[in-house]
């Protein structure tokens, strides 16, 4: 199966509170949070894996730091929310599935490693964590077969857990999440366009529990601060 790989980052990351693109935020070991990411594709699945940033705020920055990656443009990064980021990266996309990440989440690499082998399935999946259920995050139910039901920021009943932000779409199931994300609103975060996909065609989406391992979304600075003690 022929794999490519998506990295968000296209937003301002405003709440940060720095200029420059959060996926470039240093961490303590000298990498940027988006270098990291890359380290951790490259050792899952190779140097030779394709990966394409979705980049907006400040895009040139992005741009000159990594020559090796191709990149796609979300000219209005600023009215549009990962929903439109990541439609753009699926239309560019080749054939075959495509796993995606925020461009702000410090991950252990071993996340990637157990998510192979669903790849290898060219089966969809999304990474959860069971061990936390914040009001702020996009939490998850599943359905009596174990597959994701519902997935947004307002699950209300029966979260199980919050979704980390690395996700795969297979070949088969791209076409529709295409499909819905080009339905859903502009200020809709991605995962709205999975709920519909899995609401009007079915869509399976298996959920791989990573509660044993480490995956900080940098939102705020108590985040950064939380993620440099992993890396």
């Amino acid at each position: 199966m022929s794999l490519q790989v998506v990295i968000l980052a296209a937003g301002m990351g405003s709440r940060l509170g720095r200029s420059l693109p959060k996926p470039l935020t240093e961490l303590n070991d000298g990498r940027s949070i988006m270098r990291q990411q890359l380290d951790n594709i490259n050792e899952a699945f190779g140097p030779s894996v394709p990966v394409t940033a979705v980049v907006g705020y400040r895009s040139e920055e992005i741009v000159d730091r990594f020559p090796e990656m191709s990149f796609v443009y979300n000219e209005q990064y600023d009215q549009t929310n990962t929903s439109k980021s990541l439609l753009r990266a699926l239309k560019a996309s080749g054939k075959g599935g495509v796993l995606w990440m925020n461009g702000d989440v410090v991950f252990d690499p071993i996340i990637l490693t157990r998510a192979a082998s669903i790849i290898a399935r060219d089966q969809s999946m999304v990474t959860v964590n069971t061990s936390s259920v914040s009001d702020e995050e996009v939490k998850y139910t599943v359905t009596a077969e174990g597959f994701i039901n519902e997935l947004s920021k307002t699950v209300r009943r029966g979260a199980l857990g919050e979704a980390v932000g690395i996700n795969f779409i297979s070949s088969r199931d791209k076409a529709a999440l295409i499909h819905h994300l080009g339905r859903v609103r502009n200020d809709d975060y991605f995962e709205r366009g999975l709920e519909l996909a899995i609401e009007h065609d079915r869509v399976l989406l298996e959920p791989m529990d990573i509660s044993d391992l480490y995956a900080v979304e940098v939102d705020f600075a108590e985040d950064l601060e939380r993620a440099n003690l992993f890396v």
